[in-house]
């Protein structure tokens, strides 16, 4: 593919996207595309030749071969390496790992992929977190998925995913799509790009409503995206907005035996997420010589999330006949340490407890890199060096009620009473400012055409002061910082294979929330009400990568491409959340050193009428230091209701083997037919680190689609998902079935709890481009 390097920080290394993006041969597989990005910065686009590093790319056509725009699915179906879990139970809220690290909108979890849009980070500051919702997936052009690469800044741990958008110099055109189908979704897109001259405009706004397939399961997401570019001679500019709202209603996991009774049921209720998201954005570039440009970004953005979550009771009647409510610690407590009546009676059973939490987070910052393409020593070289500066200001408030709960959907009743227990659990207030700083660079030199030698390197910097606004012990501050190498080596050995291999390092700094719940004796649930606890060390990665990828025609008008590639990252200084003894609750602790390692191998075949694929993955993800943790509602746990991480065991929830596949043709002129499967192995379940309980299933899910061109400019398409109506589940853990009667299960008694993931869906819509 022919590519070029432009002054303008929003370079865009595919063709103008002008008709409508059918599904069918004529999409080029992930893997064939050539450049990929040195910096988080557009306009540092790099040979994927010269790379010492896995990378994918996904383009807009992949993100809609199946239908509407799915950003995550196309990543789950078509990415080696990728998959994704569901513990809210909403399939927008989803945590995608790649090669067993973590990228998820909940809080709780260890954020190990840093995620970028326009060269604007995504993970939110007050927990690294990352709100698929809130991307614009109809707007995206493309998406590079990196390894480890120290110049991606915090939480590149074991990659990144960097977001390219539409402009209008690289859409021109519109389209309108419009579909539906099971589960009451009903969905809609427009999009629309013109160039006039000098100016260019993109704009697009999308609306999904869902009912969802089970119990108090929902979603609504609305987005708006608009572009406002300039580009002369030398110059280029643009500004960005995007606006995008949510409300999603998860139903979480539910116990085994309540699924059997009723595969629809939810444990507790209610579990509603509510996003608003807003952010402003400039960019540009300058062509400053030949071979000397610089690009520059700046934003702002402000995000508010209100979380209102369902749990069992923590606070029941005392069992010493003075009719009162009883926590861990003893008498539960309101406002003003007034005890709390047994109001509803002596049953623990009628009590359930209601935890909201508000996040309220100004996020600014500013971001400047100059790329350099003159020779040194006479050979061809790319260097890349760059600054970056992240802050935000947050306001974050967390309170818990007492209250009823309704016989068979578990939901909790109010208004309910304020729960003020020091020591265990009040309500809090605190004010969070954030500094992120980082000094990067890259230098790839070309010591001949076919060997390229590129070294990179960034240091970073983390300050993070809390104040607790009700006077409590929350107050402090904590600061770091660390410089990060990488080096690595990518040879074209022959016209249909280039080798590579390097070494990295990365880090993450513990986020607001985690250094606020960061003991046993101080834990917090998973909607984070916290209480002053000590440092946390930072989380530090160490890379290993070596592959292969490339491609040749094994026959006329065909195309052959592979990839293979064997990673080992080692971490020092882990955080993860690990149960406390008081139930439902966790903290945040470094448990020393984890590992994942693995093998990716794909290969593609690729003609003018049809094409396949097949991915496989392997991931062997352990812990390398032992530790004892609180087994919650393990039954496994020993005599004093402990869990003894032992080094070997494996990490929960990542499946040590993938396999995928695919396969589409066109059929006639006209139509276009199609084929997706997942598989997967099973996995521990979370709240099982010492591997001592059966793991969740694997499973095996096979997908139909296709379209139907009726004229040039109308489309039909549609799919079916889950063909064989396979029942599976993407996440697993322990839930508390003792202390919430289950009216559908009376006799339930095992604690293990699933995520069910959807039944056989059918879905089609009409697609009109113009």
């Amino acid at each position: 593919m022919k590519h070029r390097y432009l002054a303008s920080l929003l370079l865009a290394a595919t063709p103008a996207a002008v008709s409508a993006q059918t599904a069918g041969p004529a999409s080029n597989p992930v893997s064939e595309l050539v450049v990929v990005a040195a910096s988080p910065l557009p306009g540092s686009n790099l040979e994927r030749d010269k790379a010492p590093v896995e990378t994918y790319v996904v383009t807009a056509r992949d993100i809609s071969r199946t239908g509407p725009p799915d950003l995550l699915n196309a990543l789950n179906q078509q990415v080696g390496g990728v998959n994704l879990d569901s513990a809210a139970g909403n399939p927008y809220q989803p945590t995608l790992f790649y090669h067993g690290f973590e990228a998820s909108p909940l809080q709780g979890t260890s954020e190990g992929l840093a995620v970028y849009a326009n060269g604007v980070r995504l993970n939110q500051s007050f927990g690294d977190t990352v709100n698929w919702d809130l991307i614009p997936n109809l707007a995206i052009d493309r998406l590079t998925v990196e390894g480890s690469n120290p110049v991606f800044g915090l939480n590149a741990l074991g990659g990144s995913l960097n977001v390219q958008l539409k402009t209008g110099f690289t859409y021109q055109g519109g389209e309108a799509d419009l579909s539906g189908g099971s589960f009451g979704q009903v969905q809609g897109d427009v999009q629309y790009g013109a160039k006039v001259g000098n100016t260019a405009l993109y704009v697009a706004i999308s609306g999904l409503h869902e009912d969802g397939w089970r119990d108090l399961q929902s979603s609504d997401i609305q987005s708006l995206y608009g572009d406002l570019g300039w580009r002369g001679e030398r110059a280029e500019a643009h500004l960005n907005v995007t606006l995008a709202n949510s409300v999603l209603n998860g139903p979480g996991t539910s116990p085994v035996e309540l699924l059997a009774a009723d595969p629809a049921a939810q444990f507790t209720a209610p579990n509603k997420v509510s996003n608003r998201f807003a952010q402003i954005s400039g960019s540009g570039g300058y062509q400053l010589s030949p071979t000397t440009s610089v690009q520059g970004v700046v934003y702002y953005d402000n995000f508010r999330q209100l979380v209102v979550n369902g749990n069992s009771a923590n606070d029941t009647p005392c069992d010493d006949g003075s009719g009162l409510l009883c926590g861990d610690s003893g008498p539960s407590t309101t406002l003003g340490g007034a005890t709390i009546p047994a109001f509803l009676g002596d049953s623990p059973f009628a009590y359930s407890e209601l935890d909201d939490q508000t996040t309220n987070t100004d996020g600014y910052g500013v971001s400047a890199q100059v790329v350099n393409t003159d020779k040194l020593f006479g050979l061809t070289n790319h260097a890349v060096l760059g600054a970056s500066y992240d802050g935000a200001q947050t306001d974050f408030s967390g309170i818990s009620f007492i209250g009823g709960i309704t016989a068979v959907s578990r939901e909790f009743v109010g208004p309910g009473v304020v729960i003020d227990e020091p020591g265990d659990n009040v309500p809090v207030h605190v004010g969070v400012t954030d500094n992120y700083y980082g000094v990067f660079g890259s230098d790839t030199l070309n010591l001949t055409p076919e060997l390229s030698v590129t070294a990179s390197a960034r240091y970073n910097v983390a300050d993070i002061d809390l104040k607790d606004m009700n006077g409590g012990d929350l107050t402090g501050a904590h600061s770091y910082s660390r410089f990060n190498p990488a080096i690595g080596l990518a040879y074209k050995a022959a016209s249909w294979v280039t080798l590579y291999g390097g070494y990295a390092e990365a880090n993450r700094a513990p986020t607001p929330a985690e250094l606020s719940c960061a003991s046993p004796a101080d834990s917090c649930s998973l909607a984070n009400f916290f209480v002053g606890d000590p440092d946390l060390k930072q989380v530090v990665a160490h890379t290993f990568e070596a592959g292969a990828h490339g491609g040749f025609q094994p026959f006329a008008g065909a195309t052959l491409s592979y990839n293979l590639a064997l990673y080992r990252t080692d971490l020092d200084n882990d955080i993860l959340f690990v149960n406390s003894v008081t139930q439902g609750r966790a903290f945040f602790t470094n448990v020393g050193r984890t590992r994942r390692q693995g093998v990716d191998a794909g290969a593609r075949l690729v003609t003018d009428r049809w094409q396949a694929y097949v991915d496989y993955a392997h991931t062997d993800a352990t812990y390398r230091t032992s530790f004892v943790e609180s087994g919650g509602s393990n039954p496994a746990a020993d005599g004093d209701g402990n869990l003894a991480i032992q080094t070997g065991n494996k990490l929960p929830g990542i499946p040590a083997d993938q396999v995928k596949l695919g396969f589409d043709i066109k059929a006639t002129e006209r139509l276009t037919l199609g084929a997706m499967a997942v598989g997967q192995s099973g996995t521990f379940l979370f709240g099982d680190e010492a591997n001592l309980t059966p793991k969740l299933p694997g499973f095996f899910v096979l997908n139909f689609y296709g379209s139907y061109q009726v004229t040039h400019n109308l489309q039909v398409f549609g799919r079916i998902e889950n063909v064989a109506d396979t029942r599976y589940y993407t996440y697993g853990t322990f839930s508390p079935t003792d202390s919430v009667f289950l009216s559908q299960a009376p006799t339930a008694s095992n604690p293990r709890s699933y995520s069910p993931a959807a039944p056989i869906g059918g879905f089609g819509g009409v697609r009109f481009t113009f």
